[in-house]
């Protein structure tokens, strides 16, 4: 076991900031990091013994496809908080006359819609990885299930913060500009399908994990 060194507490110490960045976006981002960690440990786990033989090859795609996905979640981390400080940049835009204020205003609907595109990646992010979970949970070791529920729970959790700050950033864009930008005038269709699918997969998950967690006890 290893001991939380000062990076880590650096990296809560900069969201517990005054600074807007890193902010609710990042979270949703890293809260995935961390759902991800947990099924490369699920996975690590299987293959460790050869009484889970049969889901050997489940846990394998998994664990290669969660190392994967925690290096690209903590890059999108990263590129949330850069597309919210492009807002912030925006904002403080010279504003002394006609053109200054257009340009201004169009810098801050750009930064805005920027800012929706990020937390969007994240949120079908967070599905792909229920999905993975959704195999991994058949015949995964039975003894790490509680983590992949935790899993399960933070994919769906950055899924949801992801999702609150789209809509957010949305509220700050005229709605005359949303449908300028193809990606962001499907929004809510992409947003719908999302929760839809990431609803019943967790459902289906609960069940399975439940029923194979009752056995072992």
């Amino acid at each position: 076991m290893i001991e939380l060194n000062e990076g880590y507490r650096e990296i809560l110490n900069a969201i517990a900031s005054d600074s807007p960045t890193p902010g609710g976006g990042s979270v949703a981002a890293l809260s995935l990091a961390h759902a991800h960690a947990l099924v490369c440990m699920v996975a690590r786990l299987t293959l460790k013994s050869s009484k889970w033989e049969s889901g050997h090859v489940t846990a394998e795609k998994a664990m290669a496809s969660s190392d994967a996905g925690i290096s690209d979640a903590i890059d999108l981390a990263h590129r949330d908080a850069e597309s919210f400080d492009s807002v912030i940049l925006a904002f403080k835009m010279p504003k002394s006359t006609e053109d200054e204020i257009s340009e201004r205003q169009a810098a801050i609907s750009q930064g805005y819609i920027g800012a929706c595109k990020v937390p969007m990646e994240t949120a079908e992010s967070g599905l792909e990885l229920l999905r993975t979970i959704g195999e991994l949970k058949v015949g995964c070791n039975a003894n790490a299930l509680s983590d992949l529920v935790a899993a399960t729970i933070l994919a769906r959790t950055a899924i949801d913060i992801a999702e609150v700050n789209i809509h957010i950033n949305l509220l700050a864009v005229p709605e005359s500009e949303r449908f300028e930008d193809e990606e962001v005038g499907r929004t809510d269709v992409r947003l719908e399908r999302i929760q839809h699918e990431a609803a019943r997969i967790a459902e289906e998950s609960s069940e399975i994990i439940t029923k194979r967690m009752e056995k072992i006890i």
